[in-house]
């Protein structure tokens, strides 16, 4: 065997598959709970420019969870406790774009520094660590199962309440405040719920590589469609097609699901934009012919 295909069996190994895939029950379902959260709040994302965010979320996420893993207790928890605390910090201290940058500059080298600190402590299995940077949803047991979906349920629970008032909070948020919608209280309303699915999403994708998860989508979608009702139905399209095809791809490798769904998100990213230029092409090329000379 050459080292292209001993590399080649490492990313894609397809033995005893049958049997590997009635293992990721629990994976899959918890995939699919994913993907519907990250997707539905990368739309929100997109709109109030917060991807920056949620990889600042994503390092006191993943402090919160080695910390978890330090003490013995539940790393899911773990997580969410570190996310809350980052988007509760985001959400009061940066108000303002500039505000918002700099706190999340400075939460993000702490959260990450934390994190290593804890992992440094810890002297259990060294795949446990990997799993907290990478994602380690192939191994989903019962219990993890139910933090995720009991969460996500808040999460989606959440979402479909504040919907249509951050819709527009979001849209324009001068407009909104002068027609008495709590803007601000909607912006750290969804900041906490932003911190829940990047919690959850980190278990899924890593903290390194959240962004794959809660963004990439999003702005896929928003390359073809501007509908209100098509982006966040497209959004959760990919995302979920993200991460169960990266669970599919994984399971049979000895590689982490982590470089699966970011390829998966980036293929249909890339995908998404070439469509969406063809058609700027396309509506350009009509209004010329449609002017009169």
């Amino acid at each position: 065997m050459t080292l292209a295909d001993g590399i080649w069996q490492q990313i894609f190994n397809f033995d005893h598959y049958g049997e590997l895939l009635a293992l990721v029950r629990n994976s899959l379902i918890a995939g699919a709970a994913l993907g519907l959260i990250g997707g539905l709040a990368g739309v929100f994302v997109i709109m109030r420019d917060l991807p920056f965010a949620v990889h600042g979320i994503s390092e006191l996420s993943f402090a919160g969870a080695s910390a978890a893993l330090l003490l013995g207790t539940n790393v899911v928890a773990g997580s969410i406790a570190g996310s809350l605390v980052a988007a509760g910090a985001i959400g009061v201290l940066g108000t303002r774009a500039r505000d918002r940058n700099s706190v999340i500059g400075i939460l993000m080298p702490f959260g990450l520094g934390l994190g290593v600190l804890f992992l440094a402590l810890y002297k259990g299995r060294a795949a446990n660590k990997f799993g907290l940077l990478t994602g380690q949803i192939v191994a989903v047991d019962t219990p993890q199962m139910n933090w995720l979906l009991g969460t996500s349920a808040v999460v989606l629970a959440a979402l479909v309440v504040i919907w249509r008032p951050l819709t527009f909070a979001s849209a324009d948020p001068d407009v909104a405040e002068a027609r008495g919608v709590p803007v601000r209280g909607l912006s750290l309303a969804f900041m906490i719920v932003l911190g829940l699915a990047v919690a959850l999403s980190v278990q899924a994708v890593g903290a390194l590589l959240v962004l794959a998860l809660v963004t990439t989508p999003a702005a896929a979608a928003a390359r073809v469609t501007a509908s209100p009702v098509l982006l966040p139905v497209l959004s959760t399209v990919f995302a979920v097609v993200s991460i169960e095809g990266g669970i599919l791809l994984a399971l049979g490798s000895s590689v982490p699901i982590s470089p699966y769904v970011t390829t998966i998100s980036f293929t249909i990213y890339v995908a998404c934009r070439l469509a969406g230029n063809r058609r700027t092409r396309r509506l350009g090329d009509r209004r010329a012919v449609a002017q009169p000379a």
